[in-house]
């Protein structure tokens, strides 16, 4: 039997991220977001919720770019840092000791430490309530070799990313099937 509960954002899990943006004068910061999602393929854009009213959200809005990095999971610390602290007030990147990057096309910095790197554009800024949602087209894609399987492709096994689900975080599981494996069967 179901119940009715509370409405709530009750889509989960969600990835865990670390979001660079840079200010007018190249200052860079990291925001910790749980909102994000893949929302098309062809482009391929990604969707980030952003409080409206964060530093984050101010530098994103004026520089138009953001980098989406997927820490591993033994960055927990410093992602839960980046979180439950302001950039306006802090260096984000001396306090936990990552390595800004360059990106290959957009201002703001790629995190070293993260076995993947997306780049992207904003295509449009949607205030929603609390939080501005932001459309990125994905312009540049930076990925650890050794994240890489033998076809170049990436194994998200390797990537060992952050899961968040309701006020915990776990760990990617195991691989349970692969596209298409109803065919024929049902």
């Amino acid at each position: 039997m179901k119940v009715e509960i509370k409405t709530s954002p009750s889509l989960y899990p969600s990835p865990l991220v670390l979001v660079t943006a840079i200010d007018s004068e190249g200052k860079a910061n990291i925001i910790t977001l749980t909102w994000a999602a893949n929302l098309c393929s062809k482009p391929p854009i990604i969707g980030i919720g952003v409080g409206s009213e964060s530093y984050s959200c101010n530098l994103i809005g004026e520089s138009k770019e953001f980098v989406v990095n997927i820490p591993p999971t033994k960055l927990l610390p410093e992602v839960e840092f980046c979180g439950e602290t302001s950039g306006k007030d802090v260096d984000k990147f001396a306090r936990t000791k990552l390595t800004p990057i360059p990106s290959k096309k957009v201002k703001p910095p790629a995190i070293k430490e993260c076995p993947m790197n997306i780049e992207c554009k904003v295509l449009q800024q949607i205030k929603l309530g609390m939080q501005d949602l932001f459309l990125g087209e994905v312009i540049a894609v930076q990925v650890d070799k050794d994240i890489l399987d033998e076809k170049g492709e990436i194994d998200f096994k390797k990537t060992m990313p952050i899961i968040y689900n309701i006020g915990e975080y776990w760990e990617l599981g195991e691989k349970i099937g692969s596209y298409g494996i109803t065919k024929g069967k049902i």
